[in-house]
């Protein structure tokens, strides 16, 4: 199958999901309505959310795809509108750990083929630490968030303890924007996703670096989705508003914006190869993996055909291809190789 590759942006559905909202007492949560053989339509309530293929559940249809892509291994986590931040935070609990115990059964079952990051409750800070202890326990190797919980930015300390569990457990974090900041303006096409994601990801990562949170957790791995968003072209504005208005933006941190390229990592996510080398550029080959927000359509179609398409050595590539991910994995590739 070529170079070795990890797709580190991959979502996963249970393909049965309890009625959540009938249990709970409340709306507001994701069920599947199967309503033809392999296509089931996702639901919030009453309400369709997105229509989803078996790609979406069924392990066995994953890996096909990913044979005929050339993908080794991907990293599962769910989709974001399962974080569930808005509900009573024991009830996220109990989604979450049905959502966690569902992606480590996979992995069980296909150890050389999939890793999986779990889901937390992280507007309840002792109970997001909990499941993140639990979630070492049965085998998954980190955690995807929110962009910000219910408003609050990841820089803000509240949340500090949750990234300093994932550090002392040694988990990975994988930022996914979700609830677009100004989605009220975007009522029209399909602009949340065009636009908000973006600025999503690029508020998340702007805030944990003036807050100074990788100077509090420096062992964190951080990945963030979709290229970082707007971030890599706006770095050298964020930059230069550090330097000339440090009493507005270094009031928690003086190190600068630009001394933190490197120190995190990016998905590969971007649909164009100028984008790409300049991420690469910016960050380092060591610090882009490739990610392709399977199965969605506004991934990457062909999964790692941007990398490979790329005039860089095969060593470059495959850095890109899996070797940056093992390094925000945490993992070796003779983990696979069993």
């Amino acid at each position: 199958m070529g170079l070795f590759a990890i797709d580190i942006h991959t979502h996963i559905l249970p393909e049965n999901i309890p009625d959540f909202g009938r249990r709970f007492g409340y709306g507001g949560f994701i069920h599947l309505d199967h309503h033809r053989p392999g296509c089931a339509r996702m639901m919030m309530d009453d309400k369709f959310f997105r229509e989803v293929q078996a790609n979406c559940w069924d392990p066995a249809t994953r890996l096909g795809e990913c044979d005929g892509h050339g993908i080794h291994v991907q990293v599962l986590s769910t989709v974001p509108v399962m974080f569930s931040y808005w509900a009573k935070p024991q009830d996220t609990l109990e989604l979450s750990k049905f959502l966690n115990d569902h992606i480590a059964g996979i992995v069980h079952a296909h150890p050389s083929r999939f890793v999986g990051l779990g889901t937390v409750p992280m507007q309840d800070t002792e109970l997001a630490v909990k499941e993140l202890e639990r979630i070492k326990r049965i085998g998954l190797v980190g955690v995807q968030i929110g962009s910000h919980v219910e408003g609050v930015n990841l820089g803000e300390p509240r949340l500090l303890p949750i990234f300093q569990a994932c550090e002392a457990l040694d988990l990975c974090v994988f930022v996914h924007p979700w609830d677009m900041l100004g989605k009220e303006r975007m009522d029209k096409y399909w602009l949340p996703w065009l636009v908000g994601m973006p600025v999503e990801t690029t508020l998340a990562i702007t805030s944990m670096i003036f807050s100074g949170l990788f100077e509090k957790v420096p062992r964190l791995r951080v990945a963030f989705a979709h290229g970082g968003g707007s971030f890599p072209g706006t770095i050298a504005r964020i930059q230069h508003g550090f330097e000339v208005r440090p009493d507005l933006c270094a009031v928690d941190n003086r190190i600068s914006p630009r001394e933190h390229l490197g120190r995190f990592w990016l998905d590969s996510l971007v649909h164009d190869p100028l984008i790409l080398q300049q991420l690469v550029d910016l960050f380092g080959a060591d610090k882009v993996a490739l990610g392709t927000d399977y199965p969605f359509p506004l991934g990457e179609l062909e999964p790692g055909s941007l990398i490979r398409s790329m005039p860089w050595p095969d060593e470059r590539k495959e850095m890109l291809l899996s070797g940056s991910a093992l390094k925000w994995l945490g993992l070796e590739k003779s983990h696979f190789l069993r």
